[in-house]
């Protein structure tokens, strides 16, 4: 089995130890891991998992710098980090220039901790400078557990920005929308937005993720485990669960990420 966790999270060790608890108070969930890399590190020793996916979001436009420089410091052959930059930033289009430049694959951005919507037309360069140069973006979508339940990047709002940027490599976390899966059969099933797992297969019937996964394209959907909030492990048994076939799983697992990593 080769395996790539598209969406993990991690901090600096002296951040870990505060932020964990606190995202574990405010979304009332229990992480599985401390938030450090050497526990993500163990954590996918265990679970086989070659490569994670180490996602950051910037939550304010001053951090920046500090994320692209502690995502340099942490990239390895297993570690493949996604810095983040902030919608609100006056230089937004030079950082994503400059993450592009440092060899980073994607970037990450959250519409809840960012204070976004994603169709703000502030937003379309934005989107146009990430399409341009051919990064990945991981981007949250539907509501999330820790914030009141707006409507910030549903279904409907990732099918037309695909509509305006049709070569986007979009990544819809959470099967597409977390807790927007009915809209996420209707509005995105078939169309290019890639889908990650993550922090999904534990909320929705068996019957609904096998609707949602086998009526969408093969190569566009990945694993994720959404690490430190989920275990790796039980993430890939949950999979594992869905029976949809070894050669879909094999994809899922680590097949499709490796094409679209490379």
């Amino acid at each position: 089995m080769y395996c790539v966790d598209f969406h993990a999270h991690a901090f600096p060790d002296a951040l870990a130890a505060t932020t964990v608890p606190l995202l574990e108070q405010k979304g009332s969930v229990r992480a599985a891991l401390d938030g450090r890399v050497s526990s993500l590190l163990a954590s996918m020793d265990n679970a086989g998992i070659a490569k994670s996916v180490v996602c950051s979001i910037a939550t304010r436009p001053k951090q920046f710098r500090s994320i692209l420089d502690w995502s340099g410091s942490i990239r390895s052959d297993r570690i493949i980090p996604f810095p983040s930059f902030h919608p609100e930033s006056p230089q937004a289009l030079d950082e994503i220039t400059e993450i592009h430049r440092e060899g980073f694959k994607g970037i990450k951005l959250h519409p809840y901790y960012q204070d976004f919507f994603l169709d703000e037309k502030r937003l379309l360069p934005s989107f146009a400078r990430i399409a341009d140069l051919g990064l990945i973006l991981v981007m949250h979508t539907g509501f999330d557990i820790g914030f009141p339940r707006e409507l910030r990047a549903d279904p409907a709002k990732i099918a037309s920005l695909m509509r305006q940027f049709p070569n986007l490599k979009f990544i819809a976390t959470h099967l597409g929308s977390w807790q927007q899966w009915q809209e996420v059969h209707e509005e995105l099933v078939g169309t290019d937005v890639y889908f990650d797992i993550a922090f999904s297969l534990e909320y929705l019937p068996k019957e609904m993720a096998r609707k949602i996964i086998l009526s969408h394209a093969p190569d566009r959907v990945l694993f994720g485990s959404d690490s430190p909030w989920a275990a790796q492990q039980n993430t890939i048994q949950l999979l594992q669960n869905l029976e949809l076939g070894q050669e879909r799983e094999q994809q899922i697992l680590g097949g499709n990420a490796e094409k679209l990593l490379q």
